[in-house]
């Protein structure tokens, strides 16, 4: 008899490399969305963005951060609707303009490399964290093969691996492992 309704959603930007200009881009598309509905909601959802991506194990985040919320149902279905609307759109513009920017960008084997070692991260996050990837998983009778396409099809581990301190790989580690406030 009774109804019940509530939102979620977020988006977040999870870089091989650090492009702080990226950074700053993506947080600035995403809070001028929140922003046209209460100036508080993109600090409250970035905390739980840079707070729901965290790899305990690891001590580090997945990605840089975006905003990310659950089981919102205030102030009324209606208000919370538009914002989300709010945030889908703001979607493309956070990421085309940085796919554009870097589609042509040269990498190394070891940048490669690297990248592949970040998608492990995003796996371990997806299959061990995750409150969605976790709950398809245990629904019975899902589809595990449409659970399993979000993850990046090559990814990589290795024992104990430390990039060099000062370099490009160590830059984004201390930012995912100490969240960063990209638009003040």
């Amino acid at each position: 008899g009774t109804k019940q309704w509530w939102f979620g959603g977020g988006t977040d930007l999870t870089p091989t490399y650090l492009d702080e200009e990226d950074a700053v881009h993506f947080h600035k598309t995403l809070k001028e969305a929140c922003d046209k509905h209460d100036l508080k909601l993109y600090p409250k959802y970035k905390k739980w963005c840079d707070d729901y991506f965290y790899i305990k194990h690891r001590g580090e985040r997945r990605g840089i951060g975006g905003i990310f919320f659950d089981d919102v149902d205030s102030p009324s279905k209606e208000e919370v609707f538009q914002f989300v609307k709010s945030c889908a759109k703001s979607v493309v513009p956070c990421y085309i303009p940085i796919v554009k920017r870097h589609c042509h960008d040269s990498f190394t084997p070891e940048e490669k490399l690297w990248q592949q070692l970040r998608r492990g991260r995003y796996v371990e996050f997806n299959l061990v964290y995750d409150r969605g990837t976790k709950f398809g998983l245990l629904t019975p009778g899902s589809r595990i093969e449409s659970i399993l396409m979000s993850l990046p099809l090559t990814a990589r581990w290795e024992y104990m691996h430390n990039p060099p301190e000062s370099s490009k790989e160590a830059e984004i580690l201390e930012v995912l492992r100490n969240p960063k406030d990209w638009v003040h």
